[in-house]
């Protein structure tokens, strides 16, 4: 005889808040290729523009596919380079769905 139990699988959220130091993070596209690339990963958040050349966002998912969004993030699109990726935790937020490109 056999007995099934139910399985649970708990998925360990997490959010970053980022700053990609620029080399060249502004006029590349990457805002929008962070955007393209977190919808593709299922990851929710937001990005935007700041002064010196630099571009913030935060970002949430899953642990394991937040970790494979940033190594995309500090790579950039084609005609970028990230000098520098500062990462902060930050608290998850509840209910967030897509992600957003801000101005």
């Amino acid at each position: 005889m056999w007995l099934l139990y139910p399985c649970v699988v708990v998925i360990k959220m997490k959010r970053v808040h980022f700053v990609a130091h620029g080399g060249a993070v502004q006029g590349v596209g990457f805002r929008f290729f962070t955007q393209k690339r977190a919808n593709e990963q299922g990851i929710t958040g937001w990005v935007k523009n700041i002064p010196n050349n630099k571009v913030e966002g935060e970002a949430q998912g899953d642990e394991q596919t937040l970790d494979a969004f940033l190594k995309d993030v500090d790579k950039g699109p084609k005609g970028a380079h990230v000098v520098k990726l500062d990462k902060e935790d930050r608290d998850v937020v509840q209910g967030e769905t897509g992600f957003e490109v801000h101005r």
